[in-house]
């Protein structure tokens, strides 16, 4: 059941700040806590996931930053879900369902994070909003990876361990 709590709580992250979410896979990628290797785990990746996060929470507070709802940011913010859902779901969990858990934790995030965020990020208040979702997203993160269990690297190392 843990390995589905994290594929959640990381699409809930991916939901409220997409690249807070790509980031914190790298950061997972480089401690062995993500399903085989397909997430660059490298310090270059992990330095340009967490700059791209650092600018993704900037923009946000931009007043042409784009509704998280509109169709390309949704669709986005659902992939990376899935795909963080399927890398972290436990080595005795399944990977789909971990991927359905991602994305489920995508879509709550999204609309729970705006409903909260509010419409206008124009304002003080609305910058404020944005600046503790910010917060909640980074720790959201850190937690999650924190709590991921240590995964075989390999596809090979996957299958032997399941005894397949």
């Amino acid at each position: 059941m843990q390995g589905y709590v994290t594929s959640f709580g990381l699409g809930f992250v991916a939901g409220m700040r997409n690249m807070t979410a790509c980031a914190a896979l790298a950061w997972a990628a480089s401690e062995g806590r993500t399903r085989g290797n397909l997430i660059p785990a490298g310090p270059g990746a992990r330095m340009l996931a967490t700059g791209a996060a650092i600018a993704e929470m900037a923009g946000d507070k931009m007043p042409f930053a784009p509704d998280r709802r509109i169709p390309p940011s949704f669709a986005l913010r659902i992939a990376v879900g899935a795909f963080g859902g399927w890398a972290l779901a436990g080595q005795r969990s399944s990977p789909e369902v971990g991927a359905l858990a991602g994305i489920a934790g995508a879509v709550a995030g999204t609309l729970l994070g705006r409903a909260a965020r509010g419409p206008d990020s124009r304002t003080t208040p609305g910058r404020a909003k944005g600046l503790a979702e910010d917060a909640a997203a980074v720790g959201l993160a850190v937690l999650v990876i924190s709590s991921a269990g240590r995964q075989p690297r390999t596809t090979d190392a996957i299958f032997r361990a399941r005894g397949t």
